[in-house]
C-alpha cells in the first residue's frame, strides 16, 4: 500500500512541479501572478484530444503537438495582452485581476468549443506496469516517464544554455540586465514560450493521470500548484519543481491508513496547503528562496 501511494505521489507531484516550474518562469522575470496558467493547461489538454482523438495520432506526437500550440497561445496572449500592459505601467494587482479574467475567459471559450462532457485520451486502458509492489496505468507509466524527462530538460535549461543564464538575469534584476545588454524582449518571450510548453504538457499530462477530464481540468489543479511554487521559494524554479514533487508524495502519502487512519482523498488539497505552512514556518523564503532584508 505504501509503495503503491508513493508511486502515485510521484505521478501527481511530477505534473504539478513542470506547472509550477512554468508559473515560477514568467513570475521570476515579471512578477506575474498568472492566475489563467490553470486554462492553459486545459487549453493544452483538450489540444491534445484533438490530435489524439480526433486526428488519431499516437499520444507521444499528440502532446508535443499539444505543447506547441499552447505555446503559440502563451506568446500571442504575450504580445496582444501582457506586453501593452506592461508598456502601460500596469500595477501588480491590475495585472492579476487581468490574469483572472483572462482564465474566466479561456475557460468559457474551451466550454463552448469542447463542450462541458468528460473526455478521455485514446491509450490502452488495461496496459498495467508493475513496479515491485506497485502497479501503474498505462497512462500513469506514459505520465511519470514523460514528467521526469521534462522536469530534467527544465533544470538542464536553466542550468546550462545561455537563455536559462539570461532568464535568471532577467529575474535577478531586469532594469540591469537591460543596461548590460541583455535582449530583454526576446528573453521574455523565450519564457513565455517554455511556460506555455510547461503548461501544454502538463495538461496532457494530467488528463491522462486523471483518466477523464473537462474544462475545469487547470483550475482545480491552480491552487496545489501555487503552493508548490510558495514552497520552493517564489521566483526559483528549482524550488518550484521540488515543492511541487513534496506536495504530490505530502497529498497521496496523508491517505494512508498507517497514518491514524488517513485523510479521506476530498481533503488532498487541505494536506497541501497543511505542508506549505510547515515548511514556511520553518523556511518563510521557502524550500529554495532567497531571504530578503528589507
Amino acid at each position: 500500500m505504501f509503495v503503491q501511494l508513493l508511486a502515485n505521489g510521484l505521478v501527481t507531484g511530477s505534473v504539478i512541479a513542470l506547472a509550477a516550474a512554468g508559473v515560477s518562469i514568467v513570475y521570476g522575470i515579471l512578477r506575474l501572478v498568472n492566475f489563467a496558467y490553470g486554462d492553459y493547461m486545459t487549453f493544452g489538454a483538450f489540444m491534445g484530444i484533438l490530435f489524439n482523438v480526433k486526428l488519431d495520432l499516437p499520444i507521444v506526437p499528440a502532446a508535443m503537438l499539444a505543447m506547441a500550440a499552447t505555446a503559440v497561445l502563451s506568446v500571442a496572449l504575450e504580445l496582444v495582452l501582457w506586453r501593452p500592459l506592461r508598456a502601460k505601467s500596469a500595477g501588480f494587482m491590475s495585472l492579476f485581476l487581468v490574469s483572472v479574467g483572462l482564465a474566466l475567459v479561456l475557460r468559457h471559450v474551451i466550454y463552448l468549443v469542447a463542450g462541458p462532457q468528460p473526455r478521455t485520451y485514446a491509450v490502452n486502458p488495461y496496459k498495467v506496469y508493475v513496479i515491485g509492489s506497485a502497479r501503474l496505468s498505462g497512462a500513469q507509466g506514459i505520465a511519470i516517464v514523460v514528467a521526469t524527462i521534462g522536469i530534467v530538460l527544465v533544470g538542464l535549461l536553466i542550468a546550462r544554455t545561455g537563455v536559462g543564464r539570461m532568464m535568471r538575469a532577467l529575474a535577478d534584476d531586469l532594469p540591469l540586465a537591460a543596461i548590460a545588454g541583455v535582449r530583454t524582449g526576446r528573453v521574455i518571450l523565450a519564457a513565455w514560450i517554455v511556460s506555455g510548453l510547461l503548461a501544454g504538457l502538463a495538461g496532457v499530462l494530467a488528463g491522462l493521470v486523471q483518466t477523464s477530464f473537462d474544462p475545469q481540468l487547470g483550475f482545480s489543479l491552480l491552487l496545489p500548484i501555487f503552493a508548490a511554487v510558495v514552497m520552493g521559494g517564489i521566483g526559483s524554479v528549482y524550488g518550484a519543481l521540488a515543492g511541487g514533487l513534496a506536495l504530490g508524495l505530502a497529498m497521496e502519502l496523508s491517505t494512508w491508513p498507517e497514518l491514524a487512519g488517513g485523510v479521506n482523498p476530498t481533503y488532498k488539497p487541505v494536506v497541501a496547503f497543511a505542508a506549505l505552512v510547515c515548511v514556511l514556518l520553518v523556511r518563510p523564503q521557502g524550500l529554495f528562496g532567497r531571504a530578503r532584508v528589507v
